[in-house]
């Protein structure tokens, strides 16, 4: 098991290249972080976790310029997005933030996806809710494009172009691996069609959520693809369940730290660090 941190990077937490040492240091595999360009101040669409929405997340920094500075400061760490906002987001400036990103850390960028929960948000992007995850494939598609095909064009609903020259081309061949966030209804069929891994929160008993992690084995088996391997959003500390996720195909997991300064930062770190020290010590 692979074992990653991830956070909403504000004014109040070490800055980017400070935390990503301090994951590297701690002895972590990934830091991932989080995207919302903004959080519209009427609050119609309701919190997905309940109660009030906590203020990190109008607060959060710009992913990829975090991400290159975390990058920059470390040797060893994947920098990771957990998620980007794509449906918010052109597809040919992001392949090229993409592409350069994985340029910069050498290999070690970690494509983190999705179709996001707010539909103000949304809609301020231009973005119809109803229409976002056929837009998500799209998007995804037309970015593999211009990342694999020295001149490119895609054709869709959603996402035209024709005929384009565009890079830095990834350095990870054919560019780095896509995990797709979500838990709902359909999102196993999202995985299985353009996605090369399945990157779930954990939500709701472990017994559900292995239920699913079995099924994504065998819609993948019925595709005729390989094992599709799973990263858990919010992994849990106990080793026991851990290995339980690990058997059924969850082959990394970050957990989620808490927005503040360092001083109340590295006990996080600490107590996570020794979760992961301890499954790795009992053969894990």
């Amino acid at each position: 098991m692979k074992f990653g941190v991830g956070l909403f990077v504000t004014e109040d937490t070490p800055p980017p290249g400070e935390l990503g040492r301090l994951a590297e240091d701690y002895g972590f595999e990934s830091l991932f972080l989080p995207e919302h360009t903004h959080i519209p101040a009427s609050r119609e669409t309701p919190y997905p976790a309940g109660g009030e929405l906590p203020p990190e997340y109008w607060h959060t920094f710009d992913p990829f310029i975090s991400l290159t500075a975390a990058a920059a400061a470390t040797e060893r760490l994947k920098v990771a997005t957990g998620i980007c906002l794509v449906i918010e987001r052109d597809p040919i400036t992001t392949a090229k933030e993409v592409a350069t990103l994985d340029h910069v850390s050498g290999g070690r960028f970690l494509f983190g996806v999705g179709a996001g929960w707010n539909v103000e948000e949304m809609r301020n992007h231009g973005t119809d809710a109803r229409t976002r995850f056929g837009l998500l494939r799209e998007r995804i598609e037309g970015m593999k494009a211009i990342w694999s095909e020295d001149e490119a064009s895609y054709s869709g609903k959603h996402v035209n172009f024709e005929r384009i020259w565009a890079y830095p081309k990834p350095l990870q061949k054919p560019h780095p691996p896509i995990l797709l966030g979500g838990n709902g209804p359909r999102v196993i069929d999202r995985v299985v069609a353009f996605a090369d891994e399945w990157m779930p929160n954990r939500v709701g008993g472990d017994e559900d959520m292995i239920e699913r992690f079995n099924g994504l084995a065998d819609r993948a088996r019925e595709a005729g693809r390989d094992p599709i391997p799973i990263t858990v959003a919010g992994l849990m500390r106990d080793p026991q369940r851990i290995e339980r996720f690990e058997q059924a195909g969850v082959h990394r997991g970050f957990f989620w730290l808490p927005s503040v300064g360092r001083s109340e930062l590295e006990p996080a770190l600490e107590k996570y660090a020794s979760a992961a020290k301890q499954y790795a010590s009992a053969g894990g």
